[in-house]
């Protein structure tokens, strides 16, 4: 059983795919937070861009 523990620890088949899964989670949580901020920025500008056209006068003729 020793042995085998021994064995256990010294392989290092996982390591490469928990490298990847740590990046993929990285870059999903940078991608999230970069969506938010335009998401958040966008909305600001529309708001900002309705009330300017709200507040203008349409003349006809």
């Amino acid at each position: 059983m020793l042995k085998y523990l021994k064995s256990f620890r010294a392989r290092e088949d996982g390591a490469v795919t928990v490298d990847w899964v740590v990046l993929t989670a990285a870059i999903v949580g940078l991608a999230v937070a970069l969506i938010a901020m335009i998401a958040a920025g966008a909305t600001d500008t529309s708001t900002s861009i309705g009330a300017r056209l709200s507040s203008q006068d349409i003349v006809t003729h």
